[in-house]
């Protein structure tokens, strides 16, 4: 990743969505020549010189304090996220070589494991890049086109962009697709390093014009909680609210957990769904079962 480019662009961006009105500046009518606020105008509102503001959006976030950078956080608007993303940017122009390789994390504790197995809803671990590292049986049956993909290792982003049945998955794929890739574009702020996350990067902006597209705009996202809609080839429609819980012992490692309203028609087919994960298992069991027993 190209520190000096993000930052740059995600200054740019955010400047550009704020008009003179919703800053409180007066407009004097008139043609303007860019899209929102006018640097001068940024400055103005963060109290900086003109001229320091624009070596900020030019990418140099070198030696910036943090109270400059909170002046930009109000100038710009900016939501929780998108100031978390900002101050992640600053730390990485910040830092030095020695210190700015952090590592991802790719395993999942036996504790956790044992954790996931205990919850009887849909449930898995993933990291920043969305990599599914371990499900239960329930969450593995719930995301079962993502597992038997021929687009893997299994991922989300991945089989977002690239399984033409992620479309049917998810009803709201427009949605998903913009959280997904604002979601990317955050983890990125905050691991540009890793190696991984660049590969999936250039494998979808390669593959997928409408990756493209939305990484161009440099919107922000984290997953926390809400809703959504899903549906099943097995079981049709699902509504389902998520939490998404941070592994404060492993950093970067994510635990999504799916629910349904009681007595909703969604709670019914989650438990269709858990019957038919149950024959499903099983299944997969005599199926390694004869495949050992072959080997010997």
């Amino acid at each position: 990743m190209d520190n000096k480019s993000d930052i740059r662009e995600f200054l740019a961006t955010r400047r550009a969505r704020i008009t003179p009105e919703r800053a409180g500046l007066p407009d004097f009518g008139g043609s303007r020549r860019v899209p929102g606020l006018r640097r001068e105008e940024v400055a103005l509102l963060a109290g900086v010189s003109v001229d320091y503001y624009v070596r900020l959006e030019r990418g140099n976030l070198g030696g910036v304090s943090e109270s400059v950078l909170e002046a930009l956080v109000r100038a710009l608007q900016l939501d929780d996220t998108e100031r978390s993303h900002l101050f992640d940017l600053a730390r990485i122009a910040n830092a030095s070589v020695g210190t700015r390789r952090r590592p991802v994390a790719s395993r999942v504790r036996p504790g956790v494991l044992r954790l996931l197995e205990s919850i009887t809803a849909p449930a898995w671990v993933r990291n920043g890049r969305m990599d599914v590292l371990a499900t239960n049986t329930m969450g593995r049956a719930l995301y079962s086109q993502v597992f038997d993909s021929p687009v893997q290792p299994p991922n989300t982003a991945r089989f977002a962009f690239l399984d033409p049945r992620a479309q049917e998955f998810w009803p709201e794929w427009d949605k998903i697709v913009a959280d997904t890739v604002a979601s990317l574009r955050n983890e990125a702020g905050r691991t540009p390093y890793d190696k991984g996350l660049t590969d999936l990067i250039g494998e979808l902006s390669t593959r997928s014009e409408i990756f493209r597209t939305l990484w161009a705009q440099h919107d922000v996202h984290q997953h926390r909680a809400g809703w959504k809609r899903l549906h099943h080839p097995v079981v049709g429609d699902l509504e389902l609210s998520y939490e998404a819980l941070q592994l404060v012992a492993d950093e970067g490692l994510i635990l999504l957990s799916y629910s349904a309203e009681p007595d909703s028609s969604s709670a019914e087919g989650l438990e269709l769904l858990a019957s038919w994960a149950a024959t499903e298992a099983r299944e997969r069991r005599d199926a390694q079962d004869a495949r050992e027993a072959l080997g010997a």
